[in-house]
């Protein structure tokens, strides 16, 4: 491994997304570095270069990454979404190799690639699944886009004399614009409109995963394990679970968003986000009118899908996070707290109407 006394210079793949764009902001406060993000959308607010660069294209990608020659860390947070599990499995191994070959064609003296993969390595997505999950638990029968990237870049790590860690958060919760994969805007969004409407707050999903042990991985949290990933001889090669510390039923803390909302709780009701919020986008403009909310195209506001699938687990989703905090990264959050937290400085950003 470099041990290079220089900071180096970050890219971080996947700028605009939620992961991506807290890992850039979180590199770009380090005094000395030098941060570019890779986005094909153009970012609001940026502190760091960015490069609007297709990665899906190998030719694009070498010609669009040439500038960025003298990258010493990678953050990979691209994403392509695909309609099946096979079908993820092509377009995301591409995305990786040909960052990885456009920055090896420019000379980049390459010291360190972070990648990030999720709960769907221990088969989150396909039901109950054993818990606590550990880092060291089997693969599953795929197929499984993680693993065939998790294969490049071992090989490509090992070919090319550079280190690598692997993070695994779950529900990361945070914000990026025109980002609709995020829970925190399901929740903020979801509740602003009942409220809107007079309705009291009912959790949407069934009443197994109201009572099932979730937790979560804040932005910003991932964002300073990222960096302390890339530079720590603990977390060469290494994989780590990556979760606020703790865990949560929604049952305790559905009470606490209800009354940050100024709003009566009601028992749950399963439903489908997707369907009953199909209707909703003029109520939308009337809150964002009358609070100046950033102007945000409905379908990039919330992706209520996601939100029907995490409000509909009904199996407990607990990751241990024993080995990273032996490894010397150990921040932590209350959950529940950095909910309400977050939904107060959304409203100060004018993304979400005021909650109280």
């Amino acid at each position: 491994m470099n041990t290079s006394a220089t900071p180096g210079s970050v890219l971080v793949a996947g700028a605009g997304g939620v992961i991506g764009r807290h890992a850039a902001a979180q590199y770009a406060l380090q005094p000395g570095r030098l941060v570019r993000g890779v986005s094909r959308r153009t970012p609001q607010d940026a502190t760091w270069e960015h490069l609007p660069v297709d990665l899906a294209d190998r030719g694009a990608a070498r010609a669009g990454l040439a500038a960025a020659g003298d990258t010493t860390h990678l953050v990979f947070a691209a994403y392509s979404e695909q309609g099946t599990l096979g079908e993820q499995i092509a377009p995301n191994v591409a995305l990786l190799d040909h960052t990885l070959d456009a920055l090896d064609a420019a000379g980049a003296p390459l010291r360190h690639v972070t990648l990030y993969q999720g709960g769907k390595a221990y088969g989150a997505h396909l039901g109950h699944f054993k818990t606590p999950a550990r880092e060291d638990d089997p693969r599953l029968l795929g197929p499984n886009f993680y693993y065939d990237q998790e294969d490049l870049l071992r090989q490509v790590a090992e070919e090319r004399g550079f280190t690598f860690t692997i993070l695994r958060p779950e529900g990361v919760v945070g914000y990026a614009v025109g980002n609709p994969m995020n829970l925190l805007m399901v929740i903020g969004v979801y509740a602003s409109i009942c409220r809107e409407l007079g309705l009291p707050l009912r959790f949407p999903g069934s009443h197994a995963a109201y009572d099932a042990l979730y937790q979560v991985t804040d932005a910003e949290l991932l964002a300073r394990a990222t960096v302390w990933a890339g530079d720590s001889p603990a977390a060469a090669g290494e994989t780590f679970n990556v979760t606020n510390g703790d865990q949560f039923r929604w049952r305790h803390v559905w009470p606490s968003v209800a009354r940050h909302f100024a709003m009566p709780l009601a028992e749950p009701q399963p439903l489908s986000l997707s369907e009953h919020m199909a209707d909703k986008e003029e109520v939308w403009h009337r809150l964002a009118k009358r609070h100046g909310l950033r102007p945000t195209p409905w379908r990039d506001l919330v992706g209520w899908g996601f939100g029907d699938f995490l409000f509909h687990a009904d199996f407990d989703n607990v990751s241990s996070t024993v080995k990273i905090r032996q490894a010397g990264f150990g921040d932590c959050y209350d959950s529940e707290q950095r909910f309400l937290g977050l939904f107060d400085r959304l409203a100060a950003q004018r993304i979400l109407p005021p909650a109280g």
